[in-house]
Order: C-alpha cells, then sequence, then structure tokens
C-alpha cells in the first residue's frame, strides 16, 4: 500500500480508502439500493483493510441514518487512535426547515451527533457533502474553522462541488484566514470521466488532495456487466453513475483483454487505471461481500504499463468540449495550432 500527501497539507493517507456505505444493520435507507453488511462482516472488513494497509474510513451522517457511522466507530474499537476517520454533512435525516445544509447551526449540530455516533472526541476529515446554494460560504468557512480550532475536526474537506464552487471556497478561505479545504471528493471512473474537464485540473492547481467514489461506476466496472450478459445486482436496483453503454461495453471489453494478460480481475485494472492517474490521492473502495473486498485491495499490487494506460484511455475518451477543442497556442520555442479570425 502507498501513501500520498493530502493535497496542501501534512497528512499521509493509504491510496485506497474502505468506504463504509454498505454498513448498515437496520435496513435502513441504502440497503434496498447497494445492500447492507451486519456489524460481524462490517467489522471484518475493516480488519481486512487495516491488515492491507488502508488507514483511511469513509463515511457520512447520512449513510443509513447514522448506522454507518456507528458500525464504523464500533468496528475500529480501541484501534481509532492509528486510523483516519472521513465523514461528511449536508443532508438532512429529518425535515425541519433546518435540517439541510451547512449552516452555522446545521453544523455545529451535526459534528455533535458524528461524533457520538462514531464514538470518538474528534474527527480526522469533516466533508461538505455537497455545495450549499442557500448558506454564504463565509458562514459555513467560519463555522467549520471553529471547529477546527475547537480540536473537534481535523481537517476539512468538500463533495461534489463543480470546478467554479471549488476555486470560490479556497478564494473565500484564503481571504478570510479560515481553514481552508484540504480535499475535494468527487466521482471518477473509466465511464466517467468528465471530472478531467475542470474539476480535477482545479484541484490540483489549488493544491487539493482528492478521494474518488464509485470507481467501479456503481459495478458496471465489476467485470458482471458485459454486452452479452448483464446480471442482477446492484445496477439492477440502483443504476447510478449513469453510464453511456455503448463506450462503456468497449471500455469493459479493453479492461478484460488486459486482465487476461496480468491475470487479474476486470474490477482490478479498472481500480489500477485510476490509482496511475494524476491527480488521484485515494480511491474509495467498498463492498458487500468480503470476497469483494479482497479483490478491490488487489488493485494495489497492479501495475500498468505507459502501452495500457494508453489503450484504456483511449478506448474511454471524451468527447472533446468547449474550450478544450480550440486550438493551443505556446509561447516558446514552439507553436501549436492555427490562428482564427
Amino acid at each position: 500500500m502507498k501513501y500520498k500527501q493530502l493535497g496542501h497539507t501534512g497528512l499521509y493517507v493509504s491510496e485506497l480508502t474502505l468506504g463504509t456505505m454498505t454498513f448498515d444493520n437496520e435496513g435502513g435507507s441504502y440497503a434496498g439500493m447497494i445492500g447492507a453488511t451486519g456489524q460481524g462482516l462490517a467489522t471484518r472488513m475493516v480488519d481486512l483493510a487495516i491488515e492491507a494497509g488502508i488507514n483511511i474510513f469513509d463515511t457520512a451522517n447520512v449513510y443509513s441514518s447514522g448506522v454507518s457511522e456507528e458500525m464504523l466507530g464500533v468496528a475500529l474499537g480501541d484501534r481509532r487512535q492509528d486510523n483516519l476517520i472521513a465523514t461528511k454533512l449536508y443532508n438532512t435525516m429529518s425535515t425541519g426547515p433546518n435540517d439541510l445544509g451547512t449552516s452555522r447551526l446545521a453544523i455545529m449540530r451535526e459534528v455533535e451527533g458524528s461524533l457520538k455516533r462514531l464514538g470518538t472526541d474528534y474527527i480526522d476529515l469533516y466533508q461538505v457533502h455537497n455545495f450549499d446554494v442557500t448558506t454564504p460560504l463565509e458562514e459555513t468557512l467560519r463555522a467549520l474553522d471553529d471547529l477546527v480550532r475547537q480540536g473537534k475536526v481535523r481537517y476539512i474537506g468538500l463533495s461534489n462541488f463543480a470546478a467554479w464552487q471549488i476555486a470560490k471556497a479556497d478564494g473565500v478561505a484564503r481571504l478570510l484566514g479560515t481553514e481552508r479545504f484540504a480535499s475535494v471528493q468527487s466521482y471518477y471512473s473509466l465511464v466517467g470521466r468528465e471530472l478531467e474537464r475542470e474539476i480535477l485540473p482545479a484541484a490540483m492547481d489549488l493544491g487539493l488532495g482528492t478521494f474518488i467514489w464509485s470507481p467501479l461506476a456503481g459495478g458496471f466496472l465489476s467485470g458482471k456487466y458485459t454486452r452479452d450478459s448483464e446480471v442482477s445486482g446492484r445496477r439492477a436496483a440502483f443504476e447510478y453513475p449513469p453510464v453511456n453503454k455503448d463506450q462503456g461495453y468497449d471500455v469493459v471489453d479493453a479492461l478484460a483483454a488486459i486482465a487476461e494478460e496480468k491475470n487479474a480481475s476486470v474490477a482490478q485494472i479498472a481500480l489500477a487505471w485510476l490509482l496511475h492517474k494524476p491527480g488521484v490521492t485515494s480511491v474509495i473502495v467498498g463492498a458487500r461481500k468480503e470476497a469483494q473486498l479482497i479483490d478491490n485491495l488487489g488493485a494495489a499490487d497492479i501495475v500498468l504499463s505507459d502501452e495500457e494506460m494508453a489503450r484504456l484511455d483511449e478506448v474511454s475518451a471524451l468527447k472533446p468540449e468547449y474550450p478544450g477543442y480550440l486550438p493551443v497556442w505556446r509561447r516558446g520555442d514552439t507553436l501549436f495550432g492555427q490562428l482564427h479570425d
């Protein structure tokens, strides 16, 4: 397992993160869509992750209405001090007018709830789950800064922000002199490369770390789905993130060919591709079964050649969009493109 510096901080995180959305022993809100693991299996998965070298675990207040946080806290037990917990707030677990979002009121309330459920007195990485269009960033950042100063939170991150929102948040924090966001959590996969247009360049330019969610596109890149066979599974009940299947099956074919050459699984190659991409700090893996997690953990040992990366890049390439298709001019020895009126 490799460890990477988290953005502009001095914190190092494993290149794989264990996601705990499936941690649910009560048949909660996510169980019907993505499956659920009871406490016994959840603890086993945490054990396997730690044995493999993973040192960070991702959850959220809304996952199974807080049950995921509770189960993660139990699974870590007395190992909590040696591992990092990342959780999130924004989404509501009730229907009050102030329950949703990242107002000072919501932040101060939700952090206490997460601390209690996790059984800890601090959160290593506290992430804003979505951009709040109604609360000023100044209010959100000042509240999060207070949590850091109080010692309840070590670092702050954001998730599912557009590039301009990431840049604005960083600029406001610098202007106010508050704690800056250290990381971006976003969707990225071989069949979902939109992150490369603006979000990833923004994160890299601002010195932010990245956590990648749904790296297998909700199971589409697990190896179970091909042109000739779509088995039952998570995507049968919850077809998300959306996939362009015409191109997606070409990607699966390319993955399968490389997987056969390397005696690896399709999922391992899909994860390894992400681990080789510039700007990726840590890839979040999760599973409903022990065997799935063991297979995913094996991706950390896969080395892809430049030729193999090029094959996967080509088959999964994004269609150029404005302004990306404009000719590029460079000052210096070499000039590219041509002048247009």
